[in-house]
């Protein structure tokens, strides 16, 4: 019998929307698996998880749809996600997502990024800016402007040819995983997500983009700092130099 697929979401103090997130994801029509990757949250989110598997999962079936791994200590989105494709590839998933806790990222479209997968696309991205039209809700313009732009200028550098190039919505078929060398990606904010699509294409995979709505978290505190920003925008000279040299 065929896994389902999974949606892997880092966690670090997000016992606001925890609980909400997975019951979301587990009301959804088409049945996703969840992985948690907590980075020891002192406010008890990994507890919240471990209380909500006694009542998601069955022991008598052999039915683990909620999971977690739990990590000591706080160590960037990119290495999380790592941690948690690495556990998603031991266990046998096919199609393996990745999205944010706060509810930025539309839950309800999970279900499409995998259709698009399972369809014949390598990779499927949750983007703010296909076809031109900037679909954020809640931030203030400067920012929305900050992140347009930020990816146009990952664009040009690199030759991505992806409209939203730091989105964090994305589903990636096993293969690609297996392929890119995930263990040898070094950034961890935005660049992280970045080097994933740049990766995936150096590699010849197909990438398609699908139109989603990004609404700015309600609850909760944003991780996002300069030292990210930095990160993204020095990273893809550095990303751009390795391929030159083949290094990637």
């Amino acid at each position: 019998m065929a896994k389902n697929p999974l949606v892997i979401i880092p966690t670090y103090n997000e016992i606001e929307n925890i609980d909400k997130m997975v019951r979301t994801v587990f009301a959804l029509p088409r049945a996703i698996d969840l992985l948690v990757v907590d980075d020891n949250s002192p406010d008890g989110t990994a507890q919240c998880v471990e209380r909500l598997m006694t009542e998601y999962n069955s022991d008598s079936g052999n039915i683990q749809r909620l999971n977690i791994l739990k990590r000591k200590g706080k160590n960037g989105l990119g290495t999380a996600y790592i941690a948690g494709f690495h556990w998603a590839l031991e266990q046998g998933y096919e199609y393996i997502c990745e999205m944010d806790c706060d509810f930025s990222h539309p839950v309800d479209q999970l279900p499409n990024l995998i259709a698009k997968c399972e369809a014949g696309a390598d990779v499927c991205v949750g983007s703010r800016y296909v076809g031109g039209v900037v679909n954020v809700v809640n931030w203030p313009m400067g920012r929305v402007l900050m992140s347009y732009y930020a990816s146009k200028y990952v664009q040009f550098i690199t030759g991505l040819k992806i409209a939203d190039t730091t989105a964090g919505f994305v589903c990636y078929k096993r293969e690609v995983l297996e392929n890119i060398n995930i263990d040898k990606i070094k950034f961890r904010g935005y660049a992280f997500q970045i080097e994933m699509k740049f990766r995936s294409k150096k590699k010849g995979y197909s990438i398609v983009e699908h139109p989603i709505i990004f609404t700015d978290r309600t609850a909760g505190t944003s991780k996002m700092s300069t030292k990210i920003f930095r990160e993204a925008l020095f990273g893809v000279i550095e990303l751009k130099l390795k391929s030159i040299f083949g290094q990637i």
